[in-house]
Formats: structure tokens, C-alpha cells, sequence
């Protein structure tokens, strides 16, 4: 054993759970009956019977893995018609399908934001499009979060008539569940003529239709219960990821079972049975805090052990609520993240609230 790297990681170990940071890894099967409330499941389609006799099938059909990335070998006909199926959805062009959400973002990020480009991207974006940014070439400005005036400025400051701009921007952000002004964004970008890229992955109750050049991206692993992830957008801007994005060129494509699973999660989800999975949780958001744009309710505490602790409080009740501590958040805001979804009973909403009220947490 080398006695530097055996003391590098156990000081950094200590520091880290010191701190009040340290993460456990427990099995649903561990916890037992509980309520969960830290699902991003957020319309119970990975239960489905439908999306799960879909994937079943296709295991059936192509077997488990697709054996190869896809421009090898390894793209299937249900990749395909999930592609078209996501492009109609969004009302675009062309779509590309990637084996996760997070290589998406740095597929789109290495991809457009290269050294001719100027990048400007929201403070509180996803991880995922930070390590674009921090992967790709071009220079990175950040703008206060949803701050309109703070990017105009930024872009009159940096805009470079020789260079290109991109802003990019998560719609519903994962952490504290507020919605970006979408429609300044647009009016921005189309005054800079910027390329915008707008992350959609926890978007459920908002419809845009985009009248500018725009990358819309989006995950399988959330609204639609299974994994990966996909951008929509002109077919240009499309085929140029399929030839340039590393993060979709050298990975195994999407499993046979997971297309076909989010193929049908999408059926589903333009039906009127989706319609109405995603008017039950609305409902259920505005039982919990009405007229909160989006499933993600946080609950900011500050502290990392007080978080904690009130996360043990809420499970001794049966009720499974995440404490998000740094580097998830900022340091000094911790919080509780409650993710509503259309199967949360009425009753297990309510005892969430009344839970909350007695531990006097405010939200």
C-alpha cells in the first residue's frame, strides 16, 4: 500500500464527514415502507405496465445490451423511432438519444461551445452543464442566477462580433425547483444572436415554443422512468452532434429495453392518461405549496447536521426527504429537497405537510 495516498485519502475522508457531508449509500429494500419523496419519477411511468411489459419486450427481441455504440454497430430501430418520437414531442427537427442525461450536456457543450465561442451559463446550472463548460473550449462567463439584467450585461460586456455566443440555461433547476424567465432568455439571445441551450430535464408544467435557433435537452431517466438522455433542435445542429460529441461517439449505445421503455413512456405521456398523471401532480403540488411551478419544493435549512437531522426526523415518520448538502448547494444552504409525484396519495401529502409544520420547518 502507498502510505502518501493511504493518509491523503483517509484525512480527506474525515474532513468530509467532519463536515457533515459524507454519503451513505442505502437500498430502497433497506428502508423499508416509507413515502418517498427524493423520486424523480416524477409521473410513476417507471411502474407502469405498459412501459415495463415495452422493455420487457424488447429484451425479448435484442437482448439486454446493445453490444456497441451507435455509430459502430449498436443502433437499433426502437433507437430510431425514440429519436422521431422525442423530435415531434418537442416540436423539432431531429433528435439524438444519449446514454445518460449528464453525457448529454457534455456532448452539447464540447460540441458548440468551442474556442470561437463565448458562454454564458446560470450560476445554479446542473453539474452536468458546469463539467461541459469546464470541458469545452470556449470562455465561460457566469451570470447571477435568473439574473436578466446581470447577463445582458455580461453579454454587452463580452460579446465579441468575431466570435459566436451560447447561453445555456437549465428551465426547472434541481435544486431549488424555480423556473428561469424564458422568455427574456429568448429575447437576449435573439438581440445577441446567441445560440440558447436550455436544459429541460425536471420541466413538467411548462410549455415553450422556442422562436429562435435552440438546443432543447432533455433526460428518459425522470418524467419518462427509465435512462438517458436526448437534444432536440434543428437537424444541423443534430447530425453535428452525432459526428462530433464525444461522449456520444465513444459509449455503448442506450439498452434495447431502456429506448423502448421511454418510447412508450413518451406515448403515454402525450395520451390523455398523461395529461391527466400530470394534472394529479399539480394537484399535489399545490397541496404542498400552491402555485409552485414545479415538483421540487426545497426546504433551505443552512446547516449541513441540522439538515441532516431533520431528514432522520422525517424518515422516523416513514417519510423518505433527502438532505442536499454541499457540493450539491452552496455552503450554508442546506436543505430538504421534496420531489412530488403523481402517485403520492392525498393522505401522503398531507402527512408530509403536517409533519413539516410540527418540526417547524417553513417552505
Amino acid at each position: 500500500m502507498n502510505s502518501s495516498w493511504d493518509h491523503w485519502a483517509t484525512r480527506l475522508s474525515t474532513e468530509i464527514a467532519s463536515a457533515g457531508r459524507w454519503r451513505v449509500q442505502i437500498t430502497k429494500e433497506d428502508l423499508g415502507k416509507v413515502a418517498n419523496f427524493a423520486t424523480n419519477d416524477y409521473l410513476g411511468l417507471s411502474q407502469h405496465d405498459q412501459v415495463r411489459s415495452a422493455a420487457a419486450s424488447a429484451i425479448d427481441r435484442w437482448g439486454t445490451g446493445s453490444g456497441s455504440s451507435r455509430l459502430v454497430s449498436g443502433t437499433l430501430s426502437v433507437h430510431q423511432q425514440l429519436e422521431a418520437t422525442i423530435a415531434s414531442w418537442k416540436r423539432s427537427e431531429e433528435a439524438i438519444v444519449f446514454s445518460s442525461g449528464f453525457l448529454t450536456n457534455l456532448g452539447v457543450m464540447t460540441t458548440f461551445a468551442s474556442k470561437e465561442v463565448e458562454v454564458f451559463s446560470d450560476e445554479l446550472n446542473h453539474a452536468s452543464i458546469i463539467d461541459g463548460c469546464r470541458l469545452a473550449k470556449g470562455e465561460v462567463h457566469i451570470y447571477r442566477h435568473c439574473d436578466m439584467d446581470h447577463l445582458r450585461s455580461l453579454m454587452e460586456q463580452h460579446a465579441n462580433r468575431k466570435k459566436r455566443s451560447l447561453v445555456v440555461s437549465d428551465l426547472v433547476f434541481s435544486m431549488d425547483g424555480d423556473v428561469a424567465p424564458i422568455y427574456e432568455l429568448m429575447e437576449i439571445c435573439d438581440h445577441f444572436n446567441a445560440l440558447l441551450v436550455v436544459d429541460e430535464a425536471h420541466s413538467l408544467f411548462q410549455e415553450v415554443d422556442y422562436e429562435i435557433p435552440t438546443l432543447r435537452v432533455g433526460t428518459l431517466s425522470k418524467t419518462l422512468g427509465s435512462l438517458g438522455g436526448f437534444v432536440a433542435g434543428p437537424a444541423t445542429y443534430i447530425n453535428l452532434l452525432r459526428n462530433l460529441a464525444r461522449s456520444y461517439i465513444f459509449t455503448t449505445a442506450l439498452s434495447p429495453s431502456d429506448a423502448a421503455a421511454a418510447l412508450e413512456a413518451v406515448s403515454l405521456l402525450r395520451s390523455e392518461e398523461g395529461k391527466a398523471l400530470i394534472a394529479k401532480l399539480r394537484g399535489n403540488v399545490d397541496l404542498l405549496r400552491e402555485e409552485w411551478p414545479s415538483p421540487i419544493i426545497p426546504v433551505l435549512i443552512g446547516s449541513e447536521v441540522h439538515a441532516l437531522s431533520m431528514a432522520k426526523a422525517l424518515l422516523e415518520r416513514s417519510m423518505l426527504v433527502p438532505a442536499i448538502r454541499p457540493p450539491s448547494v452552496p455552503i450554508g444552504t442546506s436543505r430538504l429537497r421534496i420531489s412530488l409525484s403523481a402517485i403520492h396519495t392525498v393522505e401522503e401529502v398531507f402527512a408530509l405537510k403536517s409533519s413539516l409544520t410540527e418540526l417547524g420547518l417553513l417552505f
